[in-house]
């Protein structure tokens, strides 16, 4: 990133209060240009001038495309430090500059009915769902149960870059935001991640990133991460071996895989009206499987409190292969 094509892309007021806007939340094209009060062609030509300066950077989501300001976390990548420092330098400009301030203020104003809109549309999706969900939650122990038993299990080390894999509503990146450095948070379904996005969207731009991609492809380099999640996902791999192993690749080494899932059971019919299909895990299966991919297996948490039996399973990278299986028997116990 050269220092010249900062500083070129800086020099237009727009493109000030466009960096100014993302650093307070990802956004897109159509929501940039109702803000700023501009045609769509317009701000596209400024962000594409902020992408290729490389303060930027655009996701595309469907038909969609959102821009985020470029991660500023150190090691993110080379051109880390002076992303971090243009965002120093916008905030201390507005701190200053007496325009400049009223023009963030008129902008943050505009994001309210951005925000509301999105919390209008994910209220709607839940008022679609509510019934099957409120069915499915019945079968087994309660949300804030496993929520904080699963808190109490990775928190004796801290989380680091966390992928959260099929974050659904977004409700595990919304736990862990304050303890994890920066958080992905992926899923497959459009929709999902729009509902994600309304909850998530009044955490800081920085620490929190929505990705869509599968689980059996993950869409990252390879030890990207120190913790990943997978939360009431699992049950809808075909081929949870290979979900494993795309989670091992990317994990760190000495880095720590949880799963949230189902005990073995067999409530058939949940395969027709939730799309499950494995109907649950054993611990025995489960430790084969995060071995085979490399991680080495804690002891397994149960969760009672219905008929479904809710379980945590966490492993630690330890190798780029099949760990030593003679822990197999006592994980599993």
């Amino acid at each position: 990133m050269r220092i010249e094509a900062i500083m070129r892309a800086l020099a237009d007021p727009t493109r000030l209060r466009i960096m100014r806007l993302l650093h307070t939340m990802e956004l897109s094209v159509g929501e940039l240009a109702h803000v700023l009060g501009q045609s769509q062609p317009r701000v596209s030509r400024h962000v594409a001038i902020l992408t290729e300066s490389g303060l930027a950077e655009r996701r595309r989501e469907g038909s969609w495309v959102f821009l985020r300001a470029t991660s500023g976390v150190p090691n993110a990548d080379a051109g880390a430090p002076l992303v971090a420092a243009v965002s120093r330098l916008l905030a201390t400009a507005e701190n200053e500059d007496d325009g400049f301030a009223r023009d963030c203020e008129t902008d943050r104003q505009q994001l309210a009915a951005i925000r509301q809109s999105r919390e209008d549309g994910a209220n709607a999706w839940f008022a679609d769902h509510a019934e099957e969900w409120d069915g499915l939650r019945q079968l087994h122990s309660p949300d804030g149960l496993v929520e904080d038993t699963l808190a109490r299990a990775l928190g004796d080390r801290p989380l680091g870059a966390l992928l959260d894999i099929g974050t659904g509503t977004g409700r595990m990146a919304e736990l862990f935001a304050s303890e994890a450095d920066h958080i992905v948070a992926l899923d497959k379904s459009l929709e999902m991640l729009r509902v994600a996005r309304a909850k998530l969207q009044n955490l800081p731009a920085e620490r929190v990133e929505l990705v869509q991609g599968d689980f059996a492809a993950l869409p990252f380099a390879a030890h990207s991460f120190d913790t990943v999640l997978l939360h009431q996902v699992l049950h809808f791999a075909q081929e949870p071996a290979r979900a494993l192993a795309e989670a091992a690749r990317v994990v760190r080494p000495s880095g720590r895989i949880a799963i949230v899932d189902f005990a073995a059971h067999d409530r058939e019919e949940l395969r027709e009206r939730f799309a499950h299909a494995r109907l649950g895990f054993t611990d025995e299966d489960m430790v084969a499987a995060l071995e085979t991919a490399g991680f080495e297996p804690g002891k397994p948490v149960a969760l009672s409190g219905g008929p479904l039996v809710v379980k945590i399973w966490i492993g630690e990278r330890v190798s780029a292969g099949p760990v030593d299986t003679k822990k197999r028997k006592a994980a599993s116990q």
